[in-house]
């Protein structure tokens, strides 16, 4: 099943005084993050792909979606976790960075979330082991921490160059 990004619900509203974020939460490890929905395009069940010779580390390979070749950027990876096999949870998330369309593999797809934009805080120096600077901020709910990621800073732009040549 594919979510079209067109089927969900706006991006920012103001509920009673309080503006809300939309994003789309996932997980990779133990950690569970967040996106905007906006720069989601959709999500998709992980599908073949096709192994790149001499691509980075971090990228897994293209896929073919309905026409397109698409990199493919696997999150563990780009974390330094250990990777693992793809399961029945597993899902790319296909945004569009800089122009350049780019599939990330996640071990799971959570929820599409609201939080008051006031919940969100900004990103210590060091969260889960990952360079802040890939860091929107934290997302504060309830008994959970939601790590929000600014996939503009998740690749530098030789890594982006890397990608728009696969």
């Amino acid at each position: 099943m594919n979510v079209e990004v067109e089927d969900l619900i706006d991006v920012e509203e103001v509920e009673g005084d309080q503006e809300l974020i939309q994003l789309v939460t996932f997980s990779i490890g133990e950690e569970e993050f967040g996106v905007n929905i906006l720069q989601v395009q959709e999500i998709i069940r992980t599908m073949e792909i096709t192994t790149v010779p001499r691509a980075p580390e971090f990228v897994e390979g293209v896929i073919n979606l309905r026409g397109k070749v698409i990199p493919i950027v696997d999150m563990r990876s780009r974390f330094g976790l250990e990777s693992k096999e793809h399961d029945k949870y597993t899902r790319i998330i296909v945004i569009e960075i800089d122009m350049i369309i780019v599939g990330f593999v996640v071990d799971a797809v959570s929820e599409v979330l609201r939080i008051p934009a006031n919940s969100v805080q900004p990103p210590p120096p060091v969260v889960a082991g990952m360079d802040a600077d890939y860091i929107d901020g934290v997302g504060k709910l309830d008994d959970r921490l939601l790590i929000l990621l600014d996939l503009d800073s998740l690749l530098d732009n030789e890594e982006k160059e890397v990608l728009s040549g696969v």
